[in-house]
C-alpha cells in the first residue's frame, strides 16, 4: 500500500516507515498536519498512519478534515499516547479505523496496517482472475481480453491496467500511479503517467459508449468509472487525458 505517516516525532516517524517499507510498502512522511492537507488535497494514499499530538494541528482536526474533503475512504490508523477509554471513543467516533497506543510495537502494527488494507481495498490473489463488465484480466499470465479477445498491451500498459482495474472508482493520484506501476522513480514525469492512461483508455475502449469512463480530474489524478445507461448519454464519446 502507499502510506501517509504524519507524526512530528522525527525518530518515530523513521522507525514506523522502516517498519512498513521493510513489510513492502511505501511510505511518505509529514512532520506537520498542515503540509499533509496541503499534499492530501491532490494526492491519495490507502492509509494514513495519523499521531493525535502534532505543534500544529492536532490529529483529530486533521481526521475531520480528512472525512470532509476526502471523497475516497481512505482508513485512518490513529497513535497517540493517550490511552484513556474516553480518549480511544473520541477518535474511534470521529472517524478513526483503527487506534494504538504508544510505544508502538512492531508487529502488532504490520497487523493492524494489513487488517485495514484488506477491509478497506480487498484485492483478489495473484494468480486469480480479474472479471470487470466485458474484461478478463488474468495477473499470472498477463492477458486482458475484451469480449473474449485478447487486447494487445505493453507490460506498462497491463501494469496500468491491472492498477486502475483494481481501484475502480476510486481517484488515484498521478505520484500514486507512478509509484504502484513504475516503481518509486522519482525522475519520471507525471506526464508519462498521462499518456499511457490516454493510449491504455483508446486500446480497451474505456469510453462512455462502452459503459466507462476514464477520466482526469485537474490536478489531481484519475478515476476508472463504470457508468450507467442515463450517465452514457449525457457524455461525451471520449474524455481527453
Amino acid at each position: 500500500m502507499r502510506i501517509a505517516i504524519i507524526e512530528d516525532d522525527v525518530s518515530q516517524a523513521d522507525l514506523v516507515r522502516i517498519w512498513l517499507v521493510g513489510a513492502g510498502h511505501a511510505c511518505h512522511t509529514f512532520t506537520r498536519g498542515r503540509e499533509f492537507m496541503r499534499v492530501m488535497a491532490r494526492d491519495s494514499f490507502d492509509l494514513l498512519v495519523l499521531d493525535w499530538e502534532l505543534p500544529d494541528v492536532n490529529g483529530d482536526a486533521i481526521l475531520a478534515w480528512v472525512r470532509a474533503n476526502v471523497r475516497e475512504p481512505v482508513p485512518v490508523l490513529f497513535t497517540t499516547a493517550r490511552d484513556a477509554e474516553a480518549d480511544i471513543v473520541q477518535a474511534l467516533k470521529a472517524g478513526a479505523d483503527d487506534y494504538l497506543v504508544k510505544p508502538l510495537r512492531k508487529q502488532e502494527l504490520l497487523a493492524r496496517v494489513e487488517a485495514l488494507g484488506r477491509r478497506a481495498r480487498p484485492k483478489p490473489r495473484v494468480a486469480e482472475h480479474l472479471k470487470l463488465a466485458e474484461f478478463e484480466v488474468d495477473v499470472d499470465r498477463r492477458v486482458v481480453t475484451r469480449h473474449g479477445a485478447e487486447v494487445e498491451l505493453t507490460q506498462k500498459d497491463f501494469d496500468l491496467a491491472v492498477f486502475l482495474f483494481r481501484n475502480v472508482g476510486n481517484l488515484v493520484s498521478r505520484g500514486h500511479i507512478l509509484e504502484s506501476v513504475w516503481g518509486r522513480t522519482s525522475d519520471l514525469n507525471t506526464r508519462t503517467v498521462d499518456t499511457h492512461v490516454s493510449r491504455l483508455r483508446s486500446k480497451l475502449g474505456l469510453v462512455p459508449e462502452n459503459g466507462w469512463k476514464l477520466t482526469a480530474v485537474y490536478q489531481h489524478g484519475y478515476r476508472l468509472e463504470q457508468v450507467t445507461a442515463e450517465t452514457k448519454a449525457k457524455d461525451t464519446p471520449s474524455q481527453a487525458a
